[in-house]
């Protein structure tokens, strides 16, 4: 009977030595309230779209757009401004033309 006892009390002071050993919980594994899954459920939403916005400057900037929609301006112009002097030409002398 007294090795009975003293196994009991024994395996008390173990239990008591043991659940003094526990881990700490961790932030993750507690209970979030409404308001914290609402605002970091708009959080994530608003840095995936700003990434994806990012991404696709990244990927314009890549294929020199910019370059390419100057020339295109240019040469545009460039043509425009021969057709708009051989028009301006044209009413002229349909205009002022010297058959008097």
């Amino acid at each position: 009977m007294n090795k009975l006892l003293l196994v009991s009390v024994l395996l008390a002071l173990l239990a008591i030595s043991v659940e003094s050993f526990r881990m700490p919980r961790q932030a993750k594994d507690e209970e979030q309230g409404t308001l914290t899954m609402i605002s970091n459920t708009i959080k994530s939403y608003y840095n995936n779209m700003v990434n994806m916005a990012s991404d696709c400057l990244e990927s314009l900037k890549a294929l020199q757009l910019k370059e390419k929609v100057n020339n295109l301006y240019t040469e545009t112009t460039t043509i425009l401004s021969t057709y708009n002097g051989i028009v301006q030409d044209q009413l002229y002398h349909f205009f002022y033309s010297q058959d008097a």
